[in-house]
């Protein structure tokens, strides 16, 4: 065998020490299953399937079997398993759990390598616009909430967790602001939808599958996956169904399944799949120190909010009038648990979300900066675009205030931008490599508003680049 032969079999063999053995039949790891056998081709089975397999064959006599060699040369291990000689290495790594190291580093939290609240936010700033007391609440409740894991059974005193249920309109930014929290913290983050969950027993994935897609995320590593963060969007889809005699399998009953998993339990979770009758694998993980972030945009909530706050609205100087909170863009700040269990969530499940953080819709000059302020702006991305062509982009402050206004009339939110500057940039993306001589694109409102075309603006193709007198501008309509 060659050095390098012994070099790859040494690094294979000590990847495959990082993992459990699973037993062949039963699928279960060597943590729940105990004493594993090791068969040729690298087949594992327990103690029990062991004996009951030997049980088995005890039964049948072989006598003329063995009196056949060529009919024990098609019977050997390999043929008996489908004729792979390397069946263990068939079972994917995501089917198989990660042995756990309780000294190892990497799965330590150190308080100093947490970052302060205002740090947080500092970061968060970078990529979101607005939403200023959220940035914040978020901030100050995560912090906590690390502190929290790195400090875990130093004393008597033992700190509860703080979930946290977000409210706000589509488009607001509630998934963009955890997918940059996990991203700024490294930990591991699984986002899930709950529209998809329901109760055991029906059709659809199960409420465990949540902790599957995080245990996924932190590389089927146990302990890593117990630190992390879970994000379970459209919470309010699995609100109890009103005035319906039939059994509530998406609504009330996820949320009365989801409570132990917010309160913190050891739960068994397939792994690799969403369904425990998927013959994968089951790991135990504790959900005690992991943080669930619930976000949802709760519609209908507001006039569930206004028709609390004008109930008392009566005749005379001091009234409350019934329109008074109409044009109230932050109404979803005054929301409080009384609103939420009208709208069809049920007191235990509130009462393991805390910390109520309301998101503002976004209004005309959050937009704008939307648009352009971000590290990842939108408009950024299409100037790097079009400057792999050797072109610049420019966006003047009228296109931007068209753009913003056209956002606003869909009403989805900084979702509706995107779909936007896709549309008023095809012609320009088709047109643009047809030219070389082409050096900037400036475009305008009356090309956003589709009343005229943008400014064009060619080079020299000798020597350095100059462009062309605005009395010669051409449109992206007539680029040839």
């Amino acid at each position: 065998m060659s050095d390098n032969d012994k070099e790859y079999q040494g690094t294979d063999q000590k990847k495959e020490n990082t993992f459990e053995d699973i037993c062949f039949v039963c699928r279960r790891p060597e943590s729940k299953a105990g004493r594993m056998y090791r068969l040729p081709n690298n087949i594992c089975i327990c103690e029990d399937c062991m004996h009951r397999t030997m049980d088995a064959v005890s039964q049948f006599d072989y006598n003329n079997l063995l009196g056949n060699p060529t009919l024990m040369n098609e019977l050997n291990m390999n043929n008996l398993f489908g004729g792979r000689g390397d069946f263990a290495s068939g079972i994917p790594n995501s089917q198989r759990v990660k042995k756990s190291d309780p000294n190892a580093k990497e799965n330590r939290i150190d308080l100093k390598d947490i970052p302060a609240p205002h740090k947080i936010k500092a970061s968060l700033d970078e990529y979101v616009i607005g939403q200023e007391k959220a940035k914040k609440v978020i901030s100050v409740a995560v912090y906590n909430h690390y502190k929290r894991v790195a400090t875990d059974s130093m004393d008597d005193i033992e700190i509860e967790k703080s979930n946290i249920l977000m409210i706000g309109p589509t488009g607001s930014g509630k998934t963009y602001l955890v997918k940059t929290l996990a991203r700024l913290l490294n930990v591991p983050l699984a986002i899930a939808d709950a529209t998809s969950l329901t109760e055991a027993g029906y059709i659809g994935d199960d409420i465990e599958s949540v902790i599957s897609k995080l245990l996924a995320a932190a590389g089927n590593d146990v302990s890593r996956a117990e630190q992390g963060i879970v994000f379970i969007d459209e919470i309010d889809k699995i609100a109890k169904k009103k005035s319906t005699t039939a059994r509530d399998v998406s609504g009330e009953s996820v949320q009365q399944g989801m409570l132990k998993l917010l309160e913190g339990a050891e739960v068994e979770v397939p792994v690799g799949a969403n369904s425990k009758n998927a013959m994968v694998p089951l790991a135990t993980v504790n959900t005690r120190n992991i943080l669930f972030i619930c976000g949802g945009a709760f519609p209908d909530l507001e006039d569930i909010i206004k028709n609390r706050l004008t109930k008392s609205s009566s005749i005379g100087f001091n009234a409350e009038l019934k329109d008074k909170y109409d044009k109230d863009t932050d109404i979803l700040a005054k929301v409080t648990t009384e609103d939420l269990k009208k709208f069809g969530m049920i007191p235990e499940f509130l009462g393991r979300l805390p910390i109520i953080c309301s998101l503002k819709g976004l209004d005309k000059e959050a937009l704008i900066q939307i648009l352009k302020e971000p590290k990842n702006a939108i408009l950024k991305q299409y100037q790097k675009l079009l400057a792999l062509d050797e072109v610049d982009l420019e966006f003047d402050d009228g296109a931007l205030e068209a753009i913003a206004d056209k956002a606003l009339e869909r009403d989805t939110g900084a979702r509706a931008l995107r779909s936007i500057i896709e549309d008023i940039m095809l012609d320009i993306m088709y047109e643009i490599p047809k030219d070389d001589n082409i050096g900037r694109v400036v475009l305008t409102r009356e090309y956003i508003e589709g009343v005229g075309g943008p400014r064009i603006e060619m080079r020299s193709q000798t020597g350095p680049m100059h462009y062309i007198s605005e009395n010669n501008q051409k449109t992206a309509s007539n680029i040839e």
